[in-house]
């Protein structure tokens, strides 16, 4: 990580505190209002078992926004997420310490402005949809798309669930009997491609904080 420097409000009049890298750059800032602003960086334990990891990403307002990165104690990347209004939206990916797929997510956040959803209510033993119903969006984000489970060595589909706005959808026989067995070719995501090119020979250094957003 680097070592950070703590400052308070005597740089930046508009923040109350932040961090400076080695570099001189401004991170983890937090407004007069008491609100995260700008890239942050920050380190969650180990708890129970499960590793620690770095996050990487901006806040607007509080809020995560954009493309947020996580690396394991290593420095190599084990995951991206994608934030809006606060809240997972859109495709999550995640990784083996080699750069290998585990594991893809979808998301969907709701804007706080608009806290209301429709959402279809499914049949139990097929997807036909029977009614709609209004709910409140009490959560920043839910399920929605399809999450895709992969066996790391080999790279093929282990496992997929799709949901519709936080509800189960039901997969078609046709689909669970048309899974593809076949290995296939070991090829790294792009987002881990083009992170191992940016970092080539200083993977293991410590980061300074600089994101390249």
């Amino acid at each position: 990580m680097g070592m950070l420097f703590l400052c308070f409000i005597n740089g930046f009049a508009q923040y109350k505190t932040y961090m400076l890298t080695i570099d001189g750059d401004t991170i983890n800032a937090i407004d007069k209002k008491g609100q995260k602003q700008g890239i942050w960086i920050i380190t969650v334990p180990a708890l129970r078992g499960e590793p620690g990891y770095d996050e990487e990403g901006k806040f607007k307002n509080d809020k995560r926004e954009g493309v947020w990165k996580r690396f394991n104690s290593q420095g190599d990347l084990v995951g991206t997420e994608n934030y809006r209004f606060g809240g997972k939206d859109g495709l999550q990916q995640y990784f083996t310490m080699h750069g290998e797929l585990i594991r893809e997510e979808g998301w969907r956040a709701y804007n706080p402005d608009a806290p209301y959803d429709t959402i279809a209510i499914y049949g139990s033993d097929n997807n036909e949809i029977l009614s709609y119903k209004i709910v409140k969006a009490e959560q920043y984000s839910v399920r929605h798309g399809d999450w895709k489970f992969y066996e790391p060595n080999s790279g093929r589909l282990v496992k997929k669930e799709s949901y519709d706005r936080g509800f189960p959808k039901k997969e078609p026989v046709s689909n669970l009997l048309a899974t593809d067995d076949t290995p296939k070719k070991k090829i790294k995501p792009k987002e881990v491609q083009e992170f191992e090119k940016k970092n080539s020979g200083k993977k293991k250094k410590l980061r300074d904080g600089a994101t390249g957003y």
